[in-house]
């Protein structure tokens, strides 16, 4: 089956950083549009950013803005979050998915995704 994996996410504290990791197997992402989406504890999912298949980024959460950064590495099949200057209201289950259309901030657009990556801001 068509895998994703995340990795990367982990404890920090306020200000700090983390770059997270969303590898392909069994398929190339090269023809897909790959988003970022995260949740929190009793909270709905939901996107973040993403990248298209040409590179184009769109951002769905203005509070992210100049703090996270999508990028992609098509000969590593994989796609990257950097985050910088975490606040504790970032705290969530972070997942990757993909999608062969043009990005899009909804969960059902996407059919497939891996299994989060914890990510915990607290002093």
């Amino acid at each position: 089956q068509f895998q994703l994996v995340e990795s990367g996410g982990g404890l920090v504290q306020p200000g700090g950083s983390l770059r997270l990791s969303c590898a392909a197997s069994r398929f190339t992402l090269d023809n897909y549009a790959v988003g970022w989406f995260r949740q929190a504890p009793g909270k709905e999912r939901e996107g973040v950013l993403c990248i298209s298949s040409s590179g184009g980024i769109t951002n769905y959460t203005d509070s992210v803005k100049g703090r996270f950064t999508i990028s992609r590495d098509n000969a590593k099949n994989t796609v990257y979050l950097q985050m910088n200057s975490l606040k504790p209201e970032d705290t969530a289950i972070y997942y990757c998915a993909a999608t062969f259309r043009y990005c899009s901030g909804y969960v059902s657009d996407y059919a497939y995704w891996g299994q989060g990556t914890q990510v915990t801001v607290s002093s």
